[in-house]
């Protein structure tokens, strides 16, 4: 039902699989000069509801692909986002973290959005996004990968500044704090759904190596965990750096 969550997305390390069959993205909606606004506003909704962020990017995701397929009207945009949010936390939250309707209206109203949504308008959309994506919502985005990438993301043979690493859980915390920021910042342009999810998260690491210093820059170790070498991260990470 919509009202409960659904079972967390499971996904394996395989290029070949789940990141093969996701919708290709073409940047074609008309609104696409709106999408910066809509993603922020996205990510403020999920973080006043204390949401995941594969739940945050998942929703951001549903969003790029709705609108690539349609030409929604802008009235329509704020409901459209509301119903990718719900759908993205039903998909991956427990069921008492799902925002409620009534959380999401009074965030509406502080900030002067005039729009109220009732609950038979966001079932509506919510039943039109799920038939848009033909009802999987298994779709992996650059979150579902962070984790397991920031395992490999630091080693003892690392140098900081050239120097050998005094405390290695230091600066693995430093590691994982600037590549959720990178992560962050592949929502705010749709220029990064060229690249592939798993593609994406490895640039966030090796962006964060590059910020912080830390040589070399891409390891054998990480090389062998994303299946990624340097040479095609560059391009991503230069993006991110910009």
């Amino acid at each position: 039902p919509l009202s409960a969550p659904w079972p967390h997305c499971c996904l394996r390390n395989d290029h070949n699989c789940s990141e093969l069959k996701l919708p290709l993205y073409k940047a074609h909606s008309p609104q696409i000069g709106m999408r910066h606004y809509f993603a922020d506003l996205l990510a403020v909704l999920s973080n006043r509801c204390r949401l995941c962020p594969t739940a945050r990017h998942l929703a951001v995701y549903l969003l790029d692909l709705f609108m690539d397929s349609y030409d929604v009207a802008l009235r329509q945009l704020y409901v459209i986002s509301v119903a990718c949010l719900l759908l993205a936390s039903k998909f991956e939250e427990k069921e008492d973290r799902v925002p409620k309707l009534e959380q999401l209206n009074s965030f509406a109203c502080m900030c002067n959005l005039n729009l109220v949504i009732t609950k038979k308008d966001l079932l509506k959309m919510e039943l039109l996004l799920l038939e848009c994506f033909n009802w999987n919502l298994c779709l992996p985005t650059p979150a579902h990968y962070i984790d397991y990438y920031l395992f490999a993301s630091v080693s003892e043979s690392d140098l900081h500044n050239g120097w050998p690493i005094i405390s290695l859980a230091k600066v693995r915390a430093f590691v994982e704090k600037y590549t959720h920021y990178f992560l962050e910042v592949s929502l705010q342009d749709h220029v990064f759904r060229s690249f592939r999810p798993s593609l994406v998260a490895a640039a966030c690491v090796g962006a964060s190596r590059i910020c912080l210093e830390i040589s070399p820059p891409w390891t054998t170790q990480l090389q062998l965990l994303t299946r990624y070498s340097w040479e095609q991260l560059a391009p991503c990470i230069d993006l991110m750096l910009m």
